[in-house]
């Protein structure tokens, strides 16, 4: 199988590839770029996990970005288990073609605990003083460390929300080459928000 990037790009459409992106105008002159279908419901959670399956969301089971648990009455958002998604992901196929195939995942949802053979996700510390700190999951686990050492702490609080800057891409983007070039995966699957 041929190596391949899928860099999933918050917002990013045809329209805003241009001047000010050389690089990514470039490669979609090269072909490198492909229009994708619309999923609905239109959250990251659902899109995602479509993406990651290639069936729809009352198939893989992840219809928002929350869950409802009926015994504590409680909405829950952003889980992160991959074996909320109930259906065979993109690697797990590839694989069962190719057993050399290996998968790098870092940023896109559902990441903990999965099959691929490389993980980078954010994943706050809650220590018991009600703090919450900037931290990533990695698999293998070691991985954690070293792109931290090589990185800085991930700006988790620069991710999403009212503070959302350029600096967590620019991190991820620098993880995801770290992890191309350790482990040059067959898929590396990047989520730039």
């Amino acid at each position: 199988m041929n190596r391949t990037a899928v860099l999933n790009v918050v917002g990013l459409t045809p329209g805003l590839i241009g001047a000010e992106t050389p690089f990514l105008s470039r490669w979609a002159a090269e072909g490198m770029v492909r229009p994708i279908q619309g999923v609905l419901p239109a959250v990251t959670c659902s899109v995602q996990a479509t993406y990651l399956t290639g069936v729809w969301p009352e198939t893989h089971g992840i219809v928002g970005n929350g869950w409802y648990f009926r015994d504590e009455c409680e909405v829950k958002f952003w889980r992160q288990s991959n074996r909320l998604v109930q259906a065979p992901k993109v690697w797990e196929q590839a694989r069962a073609e190719d057993t050399g195939f290996t998968c790098a995942n870092l940023f896109w949802w559902y990441n903990m605990y999965s099959s691929v053979d490389v993980a980078v996700t954010p994943r706050p510390m809650y220590p018991a003083d009600g703090r919450k700190l900037p931290d990533v999951y990695t698999w293998p686990p070691a991985l954690r460390f070293e792109l931290q050492e090589r990185l800085g702490p991930f700006p988790l609080f620069e991710f999403w929300g009212p503070g959302t800057t350029i600096r967590s891409s620019q991190w991820i983007a620098r993880a995801a080459m770290d992890v191309e070039r350790r482990f040059a995966p067959t898929l590396s699957l990047v989520y730039l928000p």
